[in-house]
């Protein structure tokens, strides 16, 4: 990638990550900071889950799943970066040859698949190939998959940390990051509340701040998802956050950001509520049961 950003892009210090863009920074190592906030790590401070729960998720990674895995070579083969992947000719993981293969594979560092996923995630990638905005917003060439970015919140002084999944090159005119999601349904009004139940409008204004950071960017730089279906046709729909939207995502962001700090700075990392909690009936099985017995 000629760029005059990455060109200038760190090499991660053997102790801490300090701030700035690191093209080649392995992801293990991008996980494992745990001197900064990540986007997911601030959506998960925040109601429904809690401060607590992200302690906790933070102290006690969760084991790779399988998703996860068919997830990282979707990525593999639309992005072209990642581990290796190993078709396993096996209908299935339940015979004992195909598990110790899938051990193998996984030893060394790569992913084994089904032969029939990985003939499945070349498939999307061929889809995401033939639509007209996904095929241009992760051209060969044209940029950099997964560019890691650590700086530093001005008001908390909190380190903050994105990784692109695919970085542009800079060029005139606006400036357009492309994140690739799997997803059950590319139908937008599933999109919508996908956006919602998954924060979506926190990552896009998270990573925007991000690009903002390292001088990539500025307001008018775009985020946008590249949402593609898991099954045959394998439909794309690209989308981007509206304002309000964004706005929301912001305000979220600075809330966790500030929670964060508030909860380093104290040690203490509080669950749902720390009083009596007065509840309702959910709306819609009060005016049922009001109606009904009242």
């Amino acid at each position: 990638m000629t760029n005059t950003a990455l060109a200038g892009a760190h090499t991660a210090p053997a102790a801490g990550i300090a701030p700035g863009l690191y093209p080649n920074l392995p992801i293990e190592t991008y996980h494992g900071d745990r001197t900064s906030l990540s986007s997911s790590g601030a959506r998960s401070l925040l109601a429904p889950s809690c401060p607590a729960r992200f302690r906790y998720e933070q102290d006690h990674p969760r084991p790779r799943k399988a998703v996860w895995d068919f997830g990282t070579a979707a990525h593999r083969v639309v992005l072209g970066d990642g581990p290796d992947l190993v078709a396993v000719e096996a209908p299935d993981w339940r015979t004992k040859a195909a598990r110790e293969e899938r051990d193998e594979v996984e030893a060394a560092g790569g992913i084994a698949l089904l032969a029939a996923e990985f003939n499945q995630v070349h498939a999307m990638a061929d889809a995401i190939r033939r639509h007209p905005v996904a095929r241009a917003l992760f051209a060969p060439g044209s940029g950099r998959p997964e560019v890691s970015v650590f700086w530093e919140d001005r008001p908390t002084g909190v380190r903050r940390r994105a990784r692109f999944d695919w970085l542009p090159d800079p060029r005139a005119g606006r400036l357009i990051i492309p994140d690739y999601k799997t997803c059950r349904s590319a139908e937008p009004s599933a999109l919508a509340r996908s956006v919602h139940e998954y924060g979506y409008h926190q990552q896009a204004d998270w990573y925007r701040a991000a690009a903002r950071a390292e001088g990539l960017g500025d307001e008018s730089t775009a985020f946008v998802f590249v949402c593609q279906e898991k099954t045959a046709p394998y439909l794309v729909t690209v989308f981007e956050p509206d304002m309000t939207a964004l706005r929301i995502g912001a305000a979220k962001n600075r809330r966790a950001i500030e929670t964060y700090a508030a909860c380093t700075k104290s040690g203490y990392w509080p669950g749902y509520t720390d009083e009596i909690a007065y509840l309702s009936l959910p709306p819609w099985a009060e005016i049922r049961d009001a109606e009904e017995y009242l």
